[in-house]
């Protein structure tokens, strides 16, 4: 069997079954935020365990776990690195698009573990409120993971470093932990076509609180540029070969 046939069959199960882990912990979800939380973790250890003998992708989660409340700044390059940073930490939630609040079964979920949606130039509004929630006990605090280039981003490609996660650190006085990734080399963002490989998420040395923005951004971007690309290599992918 090729391994393309191999992709497209393990894609098709993996959505078939979002939506039958989905209804099945609806019930639960809907009157516990534990619930909706065991769901998504539930999910996606069924992805990672397919994902190994459906397509050859095994998967690591490297560095500390944070555990306490902490903003998480990872670098995005596909569904694959959601899915393990969301099931290593405790009480993960996202900084995410309003239109996936409209997406079936993922929006439904999103908003029962306290992600942010955001409106496009609307993000300082979104993360005032959820401070006051927090504040105020509607809202469990945890730890909030936002991608600082604000989408995905191919293997390779440059993309610049968005300010508002220095908003975010300063707004919420947090520690910042830092998240690089090579998940994209064998998950790309676009596309059907799995490689097999060892996909990695690692947990950088925490960003004390109390930097300014360019000395902030700089080390950001550094630290997770810099083992991203080392984590590419290790999955045989050159990012400097990418123009």
């Amino acid at each position: 069997m090729t391994q393309t046939i191999r992709s497209y069959l393990f894609i098709a199960q993996m959505y078939v079954m979002m939506l039958v882990i989905g209804l099945a912990f609806f019930p639960y979800a809907l009157v516990n935020k534990e619930g909706a939380r065991l769901c998504c973790k539930t999910y996606s250890r069924w992805v990672f365990w397919t994902m190994r003998w459906m397509v050859g992708i095994h998967h690591e989660v490297r560095g500390k776990v944070p555990q306490g409340e902490v903003l998480i700044a990872a670098k995005h390059q596909s569904f694959l690195d959601i899915m393990m940073i969301f099931t290593a930490l405790p009480k993960a939630k996202f900084i995410m698009k309003q239109d996936i609040l409209w997406t079936p079964i993922i929006g439904f979920y999103a908003k029962m573990l306290d992600c942010v949606p955001v409106e496009r130039g609307k993000r300082g509004a979104a993360i005032a409120k959820m401070v006051a929630d927090v504040e105020a006990g509607r809202s469990d605090p945890g730890q909030l993971i936002i991608y600082s280039q604000g989408t995905r981003v191919a293997p390779g490609a440059k993309v610049p470093y968005k300010v508002g996660t220095h908003v975010l650190y300063e707004q919420l006085d947090q520690p910042c932990v830092p998240v690089a990734t090579n998940v994209g080399v064998f998950w790309p963002r676009k596309g059907m076509w799995r490689k097999p490989g060892l996909a990695v998420v690692e947990f950088l040395p925490v960003i004390e609180t109390g930097l300014e923005k360019d000395a902030f951004l700089a080390r950001l971007e550094d630290d997770v540029e810099t083992r991203s690309n080392a984590l590419m290599r290790e999955g045989g992918f050159d990012p400097d070969g990418v123009h």
